[in-house]
């Protein structure tokens, strides 16, 4: 266990880095996906919205530099916020030109306070020239990249209209681990057709690549999706929050301890969300998760061989 706690969550990370707490300014670059562009497909994922999550006072999305400061200034009369990270969050944020891309990710290093960034995307949005950019800026400052992987399953991957397969992600975690490059990898708990068995497969696939972070998500409907045509159809069923949350203590068990946990479950929209609705309530989330956690005894990577968990 990590300081105590029966995850290592990002919070403990940033802190023993940085020497204190780190908060996440998430800007919205307006780029778009080759998943809904027409690239590989004009529908996007099952479960995606036209547009991607996104700081609700951010409509339509303004300059990143005004956009950084607006989130400085909340965030220091908040919570006396002193460093931050730079979250690039919606859609495929490696998805452009390298010389755009470029002026896009400067504009976050135009701040001293600014202590690194994260760049949310797509495993096949990824070149050399892209990951050889990123691990200058990874000589000066922290670099996550945070790859969307769903699932391990290429059936799965098929059924939620992903794009890709499991060949593409490996290939870019392979590229860009070798250049100082964290790797944060996202998952939904509750996929259709997914249980116990395949969850478990998922971590056990991840802890062994020793992936350096992972965001757990939950599966959301969301009115205006192809996922809420399936859901009001009778085509697929949304877990009970007493199944996710044994779910994720499963995941959890089987992960390897070094792995940060960037997050336990998301954000719905909450004026789209159509199910599970007892997932607007996170904090009642997490601490379900803990307290599974407390009640089995357990924590994270209790489920690997004991040689392997300790390395």
């Amino acid at each position: 266990m990590q300081n105590n706690k029966r995850y290592y969550d990002l919070n403990s990370y940033l802190k023993e880095r940085f020497g204190c707490k780190v908060y996440k300014i998430t800007v919205d670059a307006g780029l778009t996906c080759p998943n809904r562009d027409g690239r590989i497909s004009k529908g996007g994922c099952i479960y995606c919205l036209s547009r991607g999550p996104r700081p609700q006072s951010i409509n339509p999305p303004i300059p990143i530099k005004e956009q950084i400061i607006k989130g400085k200034e909340f965030l220091s009369k908040a919570r006396r916020a002193r460093k931050f990270i730079v979250y690039f969050q919606p859609y495929s944020n490696t998805y452009a030109p390298l010389e755009k891309l470029k002026k896009i990710y400067d504009e976050a290093f135009k701040f001293k306070d600014i202590v690194g960034i994260s760049i949310g995307t797509r495993p096949d949005c990824v070149s050399d020239e892209i990951l050889d950019l990123l691990e200058e800026y990874a000589k000066t400052y922290t670099v996550w990249v945070e790859y969307g992987l769903q699932s391990i399953h290429e059936n799965t991957l098929k059924k939620i209209n992903r794009g890709h397969g499991l060949k593409e992600f490996t290939d870019a975690v392979n590229k860009t681990r070798v250049r100082n490059i964290h790797i944060c990898t996202h998952v939904i708990i509750g996929l259709p057709q997914e249980g116990r068995e395949e969850v478990i497969e998922t971590a056990k696939f991840l802890a062994d690549l020793k992936i350096d972070g992972v965001k757990i998500h939950l599966l959301f409907v969301v009115d205006g999706t192809v996922l809420a045509n399936m859901y009001n159809e009778g085509k697929i069923k949304i877990l009970k929050m007493e199944d996710a949350v044994s779910l994720i203590c499963d995941f959890l068990e089987h992960l390897h301890p070094s792995t940060v946990i960037h997050r336990l479950t998301g954000d719905p929209p909450r004026d789209k969300l159509i199910a599970p609705l007892w997932s607007l309530n996170k904090l009642k989330v997490i601490n379900a998760v803990n307290k599974e956690l407390k009640k089995r005894d357990s924590y994270q990577g209790i489920k690997l061989k004991p040689n392997f968990a300790a390395l």
